[in-house]
């Protein structure tokens, strides 16, 4: 069975749609929807969509990681609400694990929604990224079970969760980008700044990290860099 982690703040707009994809699912599966405080429906959202529900305090690392300790699959799949889930994406991961004798686990290529230049070259970018062997959250990132608590799990920390898990995640054993089929990923955090600007917050964010400034600081770097979104928006990073 593969355990689908779902953080979630104000995302009633965007949660009903990746809970049906998931339903549509013909692979068993269990999905467990972590909210952060939503105000705008979202747990109601997501127990129609027969979600497991758990409430906690904000932060996505927080979020994720007591989503994971009530997993009960052999497979973490941990996704964000405004991804477009393709058909068969759980199957492709099951395949992946069965072909691959000792995956630790991997990601989905990504495409990025929307027509700007900025949002095909991101598709493209992040394409190069993850041969290079660095990926993230919204790529919907999935491990073994076991994996995951060999690695430590995911730390609950303010920002960068994602990177630290995957970064231990290819330091651990081989891993995957399930290329076909692809998803599609919202492009909205991005929206209303230049994109020179994205590129170097994103690199001074990661040039930070390495050397040790701690997630608290770099997330109230990063908050106040980015354009905020409305509560109707969400969080997502």
């Amino acid at each position: 069975m593969i355990s689908v982690v779902i953080p979630t703040f104000n995302e009633a707009t965007r949660l009903p749609g990746l809970l049906r994809a998931l339903d549509a699912e013909g692979t068993d599966h269990e999905v467990i929807v972590v909210d952060g405080g939503s105000r705008d429906g979202t747990v109601d959202c997501a127990r129609r969509g027969a979600a497991r529900v758990l409430r906690c305090p904000a932060g996505r690392g927080r979020q994720l990681a007591a989503g994971a300790a009530l997993a009960r699959g052999g497979i973490l799949l941990f996704l964000h609400a405004d991804t477009r889930l393709p058909a068969g994406a759980l199957a492709a991961i099951e395949r992946a694990f069965a072909d691959r004798p000792g995956l630790i686990g991997g990601n989905f290529r990504v495409v990025f929604d929307g027509d700007s230049g900025f949002s095909h070259w991101l598709t493209r970018f992040y394409a190069w990224f993850r041969r290079q062997g660095l990926y993230y959250g919204d790529s919907a990132v999935f491990l073994g079970a076991d994996s995951y608590r060999a690695l430590g799990g995911i730390r609950p920390i303010a920002l960068m969760e994602d990177y630290d898990l995957t970064r231990r995640m290819e330091r651990a054993g081989p891993t995957c980008c399930i290329e076909t089929p692809f998803l599609v990923t919202s492009s909205r955090r991005f929206e209303g700044r230049h994109p020179l600007a994205i590129f170097a917050g994103w690199l001074m964010i990661h040039g930070l990290f390495r050397v040790g400034v701690s997630p608290d600081r770099l997330a109230r770097l990063y908050d106040s860099r980015r354009q905020r979104p409305t509560p109707q928006q969400g969080t997502s990073r």
